[in-house]
């Protein structure tokens, strides 16, 4: 009886997986001090997890939204609730091979892609600040893309 219930329960939360949308900024804009505070807790998790396969650096630089399109764009967010975005990513496309995301995301958080319209007005809706928001992560020397976390949120807008 246990084991039906959980491949029943797994099969649902592969449904709901598979049904994640981007947060509108309304949406993120109605989170509360609690979602943040989770969303900044897994956040933290999730750094952790990935520095077993990236190396993160200590300072951030300039958000990068530049003119070129050179980069995909990605927000992490917690399947309990898809309105906590845990991390923006933002990858350069030649920074492959692809990186373990479900080793490193596990269970609870989905990575969603979006435009760079949507990463910009995400971004400035969890980080008004205009500028260095992002850590540069590094593959074999090479910067291969930037991260931005939950626990670095400072206010909404």
């Amino acid at each position: 009886m246990e084991l039906k219930l959980y491949n029943q329960a797994h099969r649902i939360a592969g449904v709901l997986a598979t049904s994640i949308r981007l947060p509108s900024t309304e949406e993120v804009r109605r989170l509360t001090i609690s979602d943040l505070a989770i969303a900044s807790g897994l956040s933290d998790a999730l750094r952790d997890r990935m520095r077993e396969y990236v190396a993160i650096d200590p300072f951030t630089v300039v958000d990068p939204f530049g003119d070129s399109d050179d980069c995909t764009y990605s927000a992490v967010l917690d399947k309990e609730n898809p309105n906590r975005v845990v991390a923006m990513i933002v990858n350069k496309r030649d920074s492959l091979p692809q990186l373990p995301w479900s080793a490193m995301l596990g269970e609870r958080l989905a990575k969603i892609p979006m435009t760079k319209e949507e990463a910009k007005a995400l971004k400035h809706e969890m980080m008004p600040k205009e500028w260095g928001n992002f850590y540069p992560y590094r593959r074999n020397g090479r910067v291969a893309g930037y991260f931005m976390f939950a626990f670095q949120v400072c206010g909404q807008r």
